[in-house]
């Protein structure tokens, strides 16, 4: 899977406009990559640095989704060993962080930078990667 992104998927990702990314880039604060066709693409790990970096604001007190929530981020950091794993995504202003087995991460292929979605029923949260 490649870890590169276009402009849109990361404004999408920190929630922000195309412009704002662009901005972004132009002051350095992430870094890009030229295509074959000559367009800027984020790097996805760095893009994952940066997002991990940015300051966390405290989630609402009251959530206002239902019981099956999905957060589609970016991949900021993977922990393996021999069986386990954690994985943390950074979704907006949420650090969502899941323990599943290192066989699933090796299977998904899971790495920073890469984006995944969250989904979360009850104590537990899931991994996959988006369609498409």
């Amino acid at each position: 899977m490649a870890s590169h992104l276009r402009i849109g998927q990361a404004a999408d990702l920190l929630r922000v406009s195309p412009d704002t990314v662009r901005r972004l880039v132009d002051t350095g604060q992430i870094k890009t990559a030229r295509s074959a066709g000559g367009q800027r693409q984020i790097d996805g790990p760095a893009l994952a640095r940066y997002m991990a970096s940015l300051p966390r604001p405290d989630p609402p007190a009251v959530a206002s989704e239902s019981a099956r929530n999905r957060f589609t981020g970016i991949i900021t950091r993977v922990i393996k060993d021999a069986v386990a794993a954690q994985v943390e995504i950074q979704a907006g202003p949420y650090r969502i962080v899941s323990l599943i087995t290192r066989e699933s991460v090796d299977e998904l292929g899971l790495k920073p930078g890469l984006i995944a979605v969250a989904s979360v029923k009850a104590t537990n949260v899931g991994i996959e990667l988006p369609r498409g």
